[in-house]
């Protein structure tokens, strides 16, 4: 029996492992906490649940050598630990993490190994990559070129529970999804390179509609510069990815950043209230009237949506911290956890979509979109769960029954690779709908 162990049992990992089981493929969950291991595999006698931390590294050594393949899910830190295993062992690994260069220095060890490390399997990166090749491939192999691409995703709250001030619920990786709005962002619109510092990341954000989600806003995702030649579209002059959010956040985050509120920057903060900690942020020694104070530090009006925010989270209380030294970070975030966490009968919901402005040899331009909208259930798997596990989860099966020939470290912008995947994924309704022949008014640029 062919067996495969998970490393991590975090909110995305049951739809990776239930699919896994039901093809009668074995599963080792290992968790630093055993329960969540357990909650993974249920009962199911192809399922096994280990208790294991990343320090344990005869532990991994001994579990990679005794399975086929190893999916990490683990924070992206921990891959090239991981990968020295698998390439020890000569065992093929999967994750659904951006490529770093320290994976990326692998890449010739892992073909003289004969096995993949197949990396950015998930939602974005993932679906993003394969849905995206799938239309640029189209256009070159018809002679055709792309003039402009804009690729925007988001994981978000469904409309209906999207109600508190930042019309956001977390539905993975909390701490991560505040952590990003500490990125630079860097693009090419045009014909010439934007490079937006961390401070203005929030501050012009583009305004969407998009059929079954509504207006949404988008801000810069990262550096889109590397996709220019990872898609090969070095004729586009446009390249923007971005992030879906509802109406709301990105006015709100970029005023909390003005505060300082995202940094990492460690305080003094015993005995302190969280009015006290605002007073601190905004280098008052008065904490009376601290929602005012700060109203007029940001220039804001007193009933503007970033200070409801910030009341909602409970910014401006006279009520103790009970912290010492501590980031604002740490305490607005775990803020936001306390009061933003997708409930167990809530709906999340995905939103992806791309733009292609795609030119031809007889002149003629056209706009090609492809969009996906997919809802999660509470009574089954978030979408988020559903859209970020199963592409990993039908790529470690595809491994697994030799139907992949590349080596080396990959990510799935071939084929090869991207076709049966998307293939399969319609097959479980997840799905981008593609549009053809759009007018070029249908651009954002335009």
């Amino acid at each position: 029996m062919q067996k495969v162990l998970i490393l991590g049992a975090g909110m995305v990992v049951k739809p990776i492992v239930t699919y896994l089981l039901n093809k009668e493929i074995h599963v080792t969950v290992a968790s630093r906490t055993k329960s969540k291991a357990e909650a993974m595999t249920g009962d199911h006698p192809y399922g096994r649940a280990v208790a294991w931390t990343v320090e344990d590294e005869k532990g991994l050594d001994n579990m990679i050598a005794d399975h086929d393949l190893t999916v990490s899910l683990l924070p992206w830190t921990h891959h090239p630990l991981v990968a020295k295993y698998c390439i020890r062992h000569k065992k093929n690994m999967v994750t659904t993490s951006y490529v770093k260069p320290e994976m990326q220095a692998l890449d010739k060890q892992a073909r003289e190994a004969g096995i993949i490390i197949l990396n950015e399997l998930g939602l974005d990166p993932g679906i993003d990559h394969m849905s995206a090749m799938r239309i640029i491939d189209h256009v070159h192999n018809k002679n055709g070129k792309i003039e402009g691409f804009y690729s925007i995703c988001g994981a978000l709250p469904a409309p209906e529970v999207s109600g508190n001030p930042f019309r956001y619920k977390f539905s993975w990786s909390p701490k991560g999804v505040i952590m990003a709005g500490n990125n630079d962002g860097r693009y090419l619109r045009e014909g010439k390179i934007v490079d937006i510092p961390t401070e203005d990341l929030f501050k012009h954000p583009l305004k969407v509609t998009f059929p079954g989600a509504g207006q949404l806003e988008v801000y810069p995702n990262r550096d889109s510069m590397p996709y220019v030649e990872l898609y090969g579209i070095p004729e586009t002059k446009t390249m923007v990815r971005g992030t879906f959010r509802h109406p709301g956040w990105c006015e709100i985050l970029d005023n909390m950043k003005r505060l300082g509120l995202l940094s990492g920057e460690k305080l003094e903060l015993s005995g302190k209230t969280f009015a006290d900690f605002m007073a601190m942020m905004i280098s008052s020694s008065d904490r009376s009237g601290i929602q005012k104070q700060v109203a007029t530090h940001l220039e804001l009006e007193r009933g503007s949506l970033p200070l409801k925010a910030m009341e909602w989270l409970g910014l401006f209380d006279e009520k103790p911290m009970n912290r010492e030294v501590d980031s604002p970070f740490e305490i607005v975030s775990d803020l936001m956890i306390g009061k933003m966490m997708l409930g167990h009968n809530e709906r999340d919901m995905v939103a992806m979509q791309h733009i292609f402005l795609a030119s031809w040899n007889d002149g003629t331009r056209e706009v090609i979109k492809s969009s996906m909208v997919d809802f999660g259930s509470p009574a089954t798997d978030t979408s988020v769960a559903r859209t970020v596990a199963l592409p990993a989860a039908i790529a470690a099966e595809m491994i697994l029954s030799d139907r992949i020939s590349a080596k080396g470290v990959h990510i799935p912008v071939i084929p090869e690779i991207y076709n049966p995947i998307l293939d399969k994924l319609e097959s479980m309704d997840i799905r981008m709908i593609e549009e053809f022949g759009l007018p070029e008014s249908d651009f954002i640029d335009n």
